[in-house]
């Protein structure tokens, strides 16, 4: 693992009487690809919100690229690109009207934007569609114009909770390869939050698996190769036992 990039220590959130993260401890290496793993609820999305600064820890600290994401959000937001489960764009616009305007709204000049938003949109698979507004994309467009939008501002780490909702398999599996090959391409830490433990193992080098606002085990999957407890016994170990299979 190279030098950390994103750092969670004693992070807690509690909403009352409610503790929706109790205490996290996590540490994510430059160009590693990290999944958050558990069921709807464990605490998954509350930790990203924390990571970008869109709220405030109530007690313990992050940080990523070496900022403070509680004192310093806006520098955040500048090193990092977030893609949430659903992506919202101006459907009278098409899939390069929308990616050249977030790249000026990032200080690219027109030129230089216009570049970008064709290259990415060769990548992510959607080259034969420029002309096309984005109100007539499926969900699956969306989401891979989603990944060129979160790319174009060139960000040295990017968020994905839970990116593959409402998309079908076959489009899932494309998707996945995308974020992985992109990933290494780029040099890019990647955290990857979903419910779903083939897509975690698909593409994650490392795996936090969430529970009730706890981080219950933080998992390299190289490691289980030489093990003979696989990740979906941990899995079941935590999840199924319980009755909570994600």
């Amino acid at each position: 693992m190279g030098a950390s990039i994103i750092e969670l220590i004693d992070l807690t959130k509690k909403y009352g009487d409610f503790t929706a993260v109790d205490q996290v401890n996590l540490s994510i290496g430059k160009g590693e690809i990290f999944g958050l793993l558990g069921p709807n609820g464990a605490g998954k999305s509350t930790t990203i919100l924390m990571m970008l600064g869109l709220t405030e820890p109530t007690s313990g600290r992050v940080t990523v690229c070496g900022i403070n994401s509680t004192t310093h959000p806006v520098d955040v937001k500048r090193k990092v690109g977030y893609l949430p489960e659903d992506v919202g764009f101006y459907d009278d616009m098409t899939g390069l009207e929308n990616l050249v305007y977030t790249a000026e709204i990032n200080g690219f000049s027109r030129k230089e934007a216009k570049e970008n938003a064709q290259e990415l949109l060769d990548r992510v698979g959607l080259g034969n569609e420029v002309a096309k507004k984005t109100g007539k994309y499926s969900r699956g467009m969306r989401q891979r114009l989603g990944l060129a939008d979160v790319l174009i501002k060139k960000p040295e780490v990017i968020i994905l909770d839970e990116p593959t909702s409402g998309i079908d398999p076959s489009g899932v599996r494309d998707f996945m390869d995308l974020i992985h090959r992109l990933s290494k391409e780029e040099g890019l830490t990647v955290l990857f939050s979903s419910h779903h433990l083939n897509q975690v193992q698909q593409v994650c080098d490392r795996v936090g698996l969430f529970k009730k606002g706890k981080l219950l085990a933080d998992i390299a999957l190289n490691d289980l190769h030489k093990d003979e407890h696989g990740l979906d016994e941990i899995y079941s170990q935590y999840y199924e036992e319980g009755g909570e299979k994600a």
